[in-house]
This record gives C-alpha cells, structure tokens and sequence, in this order.
C-alpha cells in the first residue's frame, strides 16, 4: 500500500501507552529515588505489562490494566532490589499522569482541524486512560476514548479492534491505526486497519502476517501523507 493511502481514512485511532504517552516517563520522574537501576527497572516494568496482558489473554484469566500495571511493577521491584511500598505507590501514581512525546498534542490538534475522528484504542483501563489525557491536556480532543474493560481480553485480539469499528461506526478500511508496538501494528493490519507503525526507536520489523503500510519516527509525519482537509 503507497504512503498516500491513509489520505483517504476518516478516523485517526491511537494507541495510548508508547504512542501518545512516554511509559519511560514513569520511572524518569522518580530517577533520583529508584537510583542506578532506573534503567532496568522502566524497561522490565514495560516488558511484564505487555506479557502478562498477553498470557492472561491466552488463560482466559482477565485483570484490568491497572491491576496487570501493578503486577509487572511488582516483578521489576523484586527484580531490581527495589521493594519499597512508599516507590511503589509513587511510580504507579505516574501511570495517571504520564508525560506525552513532543509532537503528540500540535498533531491531534492538526488532525482534529481538518474533521478527522479520533479515538484512543487501548489496552488502559478507563480511568487510567482518562486521567492520563486530561493531565496533558488531550482528553477533548478524543471523539472515544476506547478500552478493553468490556470484552475482558486484550490486543491483539480482533475483537479488541472491532470495538473502533464499532464505536465509530466505520468500515475497518477507513480506520488508520497508530501505534509504536510492531506486534500491535500486526494484529491491527490483519483485522483490516490502515496502519502506521510509529517506530521512534527503530525496531527491527516483527515476524508476523502483517507489516504497516507506513513507518513513520514520530506521529507528525503523518500529517505530510493526508490529502486536503475534510469537511467537519
């Protein structure tokens, strides 16, 4: 597929954590507290989360985000050393209120202008989701804010994605999905998305049935790829 196909797409669904938001933000903003393994800490924390999202999908073993968040921090304390409930309690905290990467807010506003719907597409529970946009200031600009909670599984499930589907009201076709987790990218090309793979850290391509149609370093170069703006 040409880079100009997502011109023709009338919704923009993000995913949240990674793509909007810096999960490296977290830890970065207690790094005086965690100390030397801040690294390793931000990186296990961020590897659990997506396994244990994954493996009680394949259980059929459910817990929100919020509690899986808690679990894999769980983990990476013990891992590191690092056990203190008073840390804990901090870095789940920042989960709420994580910083957005620099181009996030200038993009949706412009994407937003031109009448496109946009939505949040995520594995976040609610209120983590909710909290986490209105702290930065994007909540408003979201036509859905869209979650796993009702369906009790995760992505890449395909009913993950149908729920944009269903939410907006649109074709999967007209829907281009964005989000910097490649395995993500793949689940959401094969239930029929246009994708865009936000590859800030040049990952190498996964494995999988389905690549993106584009692979972009940052979420405002997808603004030179779309056509003219759309009527509101």
């Amino acid at each position: 597929m040409s880079d100009n196909a997502l011109s023709s797409c009338r919704a923009f669904v993000f995913d949240a954590y990674g793509t909007l938001f810096d999960v490296g933000s977290a830890v970065a903003k207690l790094r005086d507290s965690v100390g030397d393994e801040a690294e390793r800490l931000s990186a296990t924390w961020r590897q659990k989360q997506l396994e244990y999202t994954w493996l009680r999908s394949l259980m059929g073993d459910f817990a929100d985000f919020w509690t899986v968040t808690g679990d894999a921090l769980d983990y990476a304390l013990d891992q590191t050393g690092k056990k203190d409930p008073v840390l804990r309690a901090k870095l789940m905290e920042t989960y709420l209120s994580l910083d957005t990467f620099p181009e996030v807010i200038e993009t949706l506003n412009t994407l937003k202008a031109q009448g496109h719907k946009l939505a949040i597409l995520s594995n976040g529970a609610r209120h983590m989701l909710i909290s986490a946009a209105k702290s930065s200031g994007i909540l408003t600009l979201f036509d859905q804010i869209i979650c796993v909670d009702e369906l009790k599984t995760y992505k890449p499930h395909p009913d993950v994605y149908q729920l944009a589907v269903d939410k907006l009201e649109l074709e999967p076709a007209e829907i281009s999905f964005q989000s910097s987790n490649g395995w993500d990218i793949a689940g959401a090309g094969h239930f029929g998305f246009r994708t865009a793979w936000i590859n800030r850290t040049k990952q190498p391509k996964e494995r999988l049935s389905h690549e993106a149609d584009v692979i972009l370093g940052s979420l405002d170069e997808l603004l030179p790829l779309l056509s003219a703006p759309k009527m509101a």
